[in-house]
């Protein structure tokens, strides 16, 4: 016997979604599991391999100042996909938040961000940039509220970052070090 949804109940619907499920389990048992569904997204490591640097963004994550009083998270640019394939959502969520006009996508995959709770799938990316690349100041989309700080920062204090544990976004981490595996020699400081 396979697991299988038999009601869905809307407990709120705005910007997310929060459902509850009555599920019959493989063994037979019935039980309630909670969803929160928002849809897929995009998240992207954007860097410039000539000068070994990164550019991710801070911004105020509200769940993680209620959860340990974080004002702001260090993390790569990310995005809700509005319309269209995940790579055009990329560019347009990097150029929003970061000003930077990126050209080629490395995909690395799509990957649950919380499969527990939560529908989202989060299509990650590499992309390499140049300093010519930058375009605007970026910060965020009008009248969204997002406050964004873009943060420039070299890659082997990122990789420092990641090695003291001190990355604290998922999906930032996951994409550091998948570019540590596919480039090891940007970050080559960092490993001697």
């Amino acid at each position: 016997m396979k697991a299988e949804i038999l009601n869905l109940r809307t407990l709120h619907a705005g910007w997310s979604r929060f459902l509850l499920a009555r599920v019959r389990l493989a063994d037979g048992t019935e039980a309630e599991r909670e969803i929160e569904d928002h849809g897929d997204s995009v998240g992207v490591l954007p860097y410039d391999p000539e000068r070994r640097v990164a550019t991710l963004v801070r911004e105020l994550r509200v769940p993680a100042l209620y959860a340990a009083g974080e004002q702001s998270q260090l993390e790569a640019p990310a995005g809700l996909i509005d319309a269209g394939p995940p790579e055009e959502n990329a560019r347009r969520e990097v150029l929003e938040e970061t000003g930077l006009r990126l050209h080629d996508l490395e995909p690395l995959g799509a990957t649950y961000s919380c499969g527990g709770i939560s529908t989202e799938r989060i299509h990650l990316f590499l992309a390499g940039y140049r300093a010519s690349d930058r375009v605007d100041g970026g910060g965020g989309a009008k009248g969204e509220h997002e406050n964004i700080k873009v943060v420039e920062m070299p890659l082997v204090d990122l990789a420092n970052l990641a090695d003291r544990g001190e990355l604290t976004d998922l999906k930032t981490l996951t994409l550091v070090l998948a570019l540590r595996v596919r480039r090891p020699d940007l970050f080559a400081a960092a490993e001697s």
